[in-house]
């Protein structure tokens, strides 16, 4: 009986740390619904989440006592330019989804792990491997899938394209963000390319001809501290109690919270097609992202 006891407290850290990877994961996929929500351009939307989330991440990495000033002039201009590069992934995720709909829009963009694959074999001149790059064609059917005809002037088309331009940015990011990782906490890189990311988009903003509703400014607020800072918080303390390659196959889950989150929220029903190019993208992107999480990192 003692033996049960102690062996189910041993297993209670992990479970918690599921639980959270799972609740940020899912916050993560709701954030994809304001761009249904917020009836303001994507610039003005992303400018309201990383204005908010600067603020809420800058009191995390106080309250953790967290290293914030970098070591140099040369990880300052790394991170600005990151800062640039997350504004535009942003930008592009949420137009995606502004032009077509959530699930398309987060479906494309779950195709970065498929970018991540090519991108870091290049940047570390490592040798690509046949099963990720059979997974990886497989997503591009799907991606193809999504897609009804081939027609410019097409939503969905449009979304797709803008999808994809979220996850290439996305997974350069990702790379780029690899040499970092190892010297800074990743709260103090989030604020960073978050507060550059601001600084990047203040122009265009204060150009924009009128101001968000109260309502609009409300779902920002909540956008910005609960599903950016807050979901990112979570999931690197729920980080530090499971695998990695356990929290990178809950993290692929995304669309997939955010399609039944839109199905309910916004009465959002993904059609036939949606679905099954949808099925074949996940199981591509599960799988890259499972063997990916099991190779030793440099």
């Amino acid at each position: 009986m003692t033996r049960k006891k102690t062996a189910w407290r041993k297993g209670l850290p992990a479970f918690s740390g599921v639980l959270a990877a799972h609740l940020a994961t899912l916050l993560f996929g709701l954030a994809g619904l304001f761009g249904k929500w917020v009836k303001e351009p994507a610039q003005v939307i992303v400018f309201g989440r990383i204005f908010f989330a600067s603020l809420s991440l800058a009191l995390c990495v106080r309250l953790f006592h967290l290293r914030l000033k970098p070591a140099n002039r040369s990880d300052w201009l790394h991170l600005l330019g990151l800062g640039a590069l997350l504004a535009f992934h942003w930008v592009a995720f949420f137009r995606s989804i502004q032009i077509s709909t959530v699930a398309i829009g987060l479906l494309a963009y779950s195709t970065f792990p498929v970018f991540t694959s090519f991108l870091e074999p290049l940047w570390l001149k490592e040798r690509f491997r046949p099963d990720i790059l059979v997974a990886a064609a497989f997503c591009l059917l799907g991606v193809f899938w999504l897609i009804p005809s081939f027609n410019l002037s097409q939503a969905a088309f449009q979304g797709v394209f803008w999808g994809l331009l979220a996850g290439f940015s996305f997974a350069l990011l990702s790379v780029a963000n690899r040499r970092l990782s190892r010297r800074y906490n990743s709260l103090v890189i989030a604020f960073y390319q978050d507060a550059a990311a601001t600084l990047f988009l203040l122009p265009w903003v204060l150009t924009h001809q009128s101001l968000p509703s109260y309502a609009d400014l409300a779902r920002l607020v909540f956008l910005g501290v609960i599903c950016t800072a807050g979901a990112h918080s979570l999931f690197i303390q729920a980080m530090k109690k499971i695998t990695a390659a356990t929290a990178a196959v809950i993290s692929s889950l995304e669309p997939v919270y955010g399609i039944v989150l839109a199905f309910f929220l916004l009465k959002e029903i993904p059609s036939p097609r949606t679905m099954a190019g949808g099925i074949i993208i996940l199981a591509s992107v599960l799988l890259i992202t499972w063997r990916s999480s099991k190779q030793p990192k440099n």
